[in-house]
């Protein structure tokens, strides 16, 4: 039996409600992801998740939501595989136990939960005008600053 090379996820996680800029630099960081060939893992609805899962699927690339609910037709349209739970905001920790990386943006509390989780089982994360003065998250100002600190991540991890 052969084996297929191992695909990098990348967790991008924020608001289901945000800016119109949250909303692009999500989009921006999605079609990066796409461009890569990494898969995208999100929470599946809308706000950030959207915009990087209609990033990603713009690119070509992969996307996966994993939802809080029980519906797969909750997820965005962006999203190929809808992963419904039925554990609320307890999700929150597949989304993050999923990643190779996790890329924050912006975010309310439901982020902030997920980067405490990331760091709490050491994911590797990278942080794009999100919570601030938090130990262990890479801050960056652009999308692409924060795809190349992934990048540089997934490098330590193979």
């Amino acid at each position: 039996m052969h084996k297929m090379a191992r695909k990098i996820y990348v967790g991008v996680i924020g608001a289901g409600d945000c800016s119109r800029e949250a909303y692009n630099m999500a989009c921006d960081v999605g079609y990066l992801v796409g461009q890569n060939d990494w898969i995208l893992v999100c929470g599946g609805l809308g706000g950030v998740m959207e915009g990087a899962a209609k990033g990603c699927y713009k690119a070509g690339g992969m996307t996966a939501g994993i939802l809080p609910g029980e519906a797969r037709d909750s997820a965005n349209a962006f999203i190929h595989l809808a992963i419904p739970t039925g554990l609320g905001e307890g999700r929150n920790l597949l989304v993050v136990r999923a990643s190779d990386v996790v890329i924050a943006i912006a975010g309310g509390y439901g982020t902030l939960s997920e980067i405490g989780l990331a760091l709490k089982i050491g994911k590797p994360l990278v942080g794009l005008k999100t919570w601030p003065g938090i130990d262990g998250i890479d801050y960056v100002e652009t999308p692409q600053e924060a795809v190349d600190i992934a990048a540089r991540h997934l490098s330590r991890l193979r």
